[in-house]
């Protein structure tokens, strides 16, 4: 090892706070985790992985062929989206292994400026978004949190791998919420959404099943009542977190250019999951939960924050009055377009009514609050309803991130809860050293204050991680430190 100190470490050492890494990755070591999938869902479902891995994986449940195994005329046929390539880093060889290598990881947490780090899977982000295959769903969740249980665990100290929580049904996840559990794993991954088929559409075309569908975030209009979903997240103690993408969507499917599909994907698959629970009610009736939105920055949440208050005040029931057609003075109206309408437009005075309503006349009461589901009765109910429940991952390089504590921006003067989130072991860090320095450079250039910092790299994974379960960092080597910052938060 390398006895030079790095710029992470040194900059670690003038802090008098931990530093917690929200979003990180593993880099699975698939022959061992192969033993897992055999051990949970026999040779075949291990044979199945092995295939899909060898083809590239579907997040659309796309059955058809990999869009590498194309020609260009299938690939304008089929319009098919390139999907992701060269997604691990491969010139610094110490830093792919590192991801691979907890005992690896582990011994690199110092030289990285990392107290503790909240780990993500590679290969395993794919696993819950498995939408096709109850089967291997199931059994691949299962079977990847027993193996990461079993070979983290023991660096626990300073590490944890996120459960993966497959959520096509509600009773799955709970079932999978369970067994988490009992392997000591401590933040559950869900995916942003699932997808699902129309059912008038698919009976008469059942090929167009992983082609046509829609997207159910699990707040509004789902499938199913999720409900019993929260209520164990939070009887567990289990902070939820999506590291979802929405690479697919009908803006982010390029059947050529990988970039233009990933920029801002994260942060959309995001925004469609705190949007959904957020108006759902969902976290009026759960105020315990805690959700991380992973990888997409703060942007989106900054601008969700702000939208539901500009959305509210204009289309409460109380301000619906100002659109409400029954309103318009027909009288008046008229007087005013036989005095100012030109030729054309007074031809046709006999549609103004109708013109003037501009769609239907009346809207059931019971329909029209948008809002309903949220029991808003002032302003600070939204703040209420958003800020603590939502956690926003922001990489080490993204400079946005500074606007989540801008007060200024904010309603209410409230800073949108930011987390720092380095992802390390994927493509967009060269070097892991680096990253903490790249964060702290928001500091150096004056975008936010220390104390600022000290929320964003430390205070916001503690709220979001030990909120829900006290003992979170329990037996981690900054378990002290965490205790006097709940216990300080509680008098704030």
């Amino acid at each position: 090892m390398d006895t030079i100190v790095s710029k992470a470490a040194k900059i670690r050492a003038q802090l008098d706070h931990p530093l917690i890494d929200g979003d990180s990755h593993i880099v699975e070591y698939t022959p061992v985790f192969l033993d897992y999938l055999k051990e949970a869902g026999g040779p075949d479902i291990a044979a199945r992985f092995a295939k899909t891995m060898g083809a590239g994986f579907s997040l659309s449940g796309d059955a058809r062929k990999s869009w590498y195994a194309m020609s260009w005329e299938e690939r304008r046929e089929t319009r098919l989206m390139r999907s992701p390539w060269w997604a691990l880093p491969t010139k610094n060889t110490l830093d792919r292994c590192t991801a691979m290598l907890p005992k690896l990881y582990h011994a690199r947490m110092d030289e990285v400026g990392l107290d503790f780090a909240v780990l993500y899977p590679s290969v395993g982000l794919m696993f819950n978004h498995n939408f096709g295959d109850d089967e291997f769903r199931t059994v691949a969740c299962h079977a990847f949190n027993e193996y990461t249980a079993a070979i983290y665990g023991p660096y626990g100290d300073r590490m944890t791998v996120a459960a993966v929580i497959p959520l096509n049904t509600p009773e799955e996840g709970i079932k999978e919420l369970e067994h988490a559990k009992k392997l000591g794993l401590k933040v559950a991954m869900i995916p942003a959404y699932i997808r699902r088929p129309f059912p008038d559409l698919h009976k008469k075309h059942p090929e167009l099943a992983g082609r046509v569908n829609w997207l159910d975030s699990f707040g509004m209009d789902s499938a199913h009542d999720y409900d019993p979903f929260w209520a164990k997240c939070v009887e567990l103690g289990f902070p939820v977190a999506s590291h979802s993408g929405s690479q697919g969507f009908d803006d982010r499917r390029s059947m050529s250019n990988y970039m233009y599909n990933h920029m801002g994907h994260f942060g959309a698959a995001g925004e469609m999951l705190a949007k959904a629970l957020v108006m759902g009610g969902v976290t009026k009736r759960f105020p315990e939960l805690r959700v991380a939105c992973l990888e997409g920055g703060v942007m989106n949440g900054v601008r969700l924050y702000g939208d539901l208050f500009s959305r509210w005040e204009k289309r409460s029931l109380d301000s619906l009055q100002n659109l409400d057609p029954m309103n318009i003075d027909q009288r008046l109206a008229r007087e005013l377009f036989e005095k100012y309408g030109d030729k054309d437009t007074l031809a046709k005075l006999d549609q103004l009514e109708h013109t003037l309503a501009f769609g239907p006349k009346t809207i059931e009461r019971d329909v029209r609050d948008d809002f309903a589901a949220m029991q808003i009765t002032c302003e600070e109910d939204i703040r209420d309803l958003f800020i603590p429940h939502f956690y926003f991952g922001c990489e080490a390089d993204d400079p946005l991130s500074a606007i989540a504590f801008d007060r200024r921006l904010h309603p209410l003067r409230e800073q949108v809860r930011a987390i720092m989130s380095f992802d390390l072991g994927h493509w967009d860090v060269t070097d892991m050293t680096h990253a903490t320095s790249e964060a702290y450079e928001m500091v150096e250039e004056g975008l936010i204050s220390s104390e600022d910092f000290r929320t964003f790299a430390y205070g916001n994974s503690v709220q979001l991680y030990a909120g829900p379960n006290p003992d979170f960092f329990k037996g981690t080597i900054v378990e002290k430190q965490v205790t006097k910052e709940l216990a300080a938060a509680k008098t704030r």
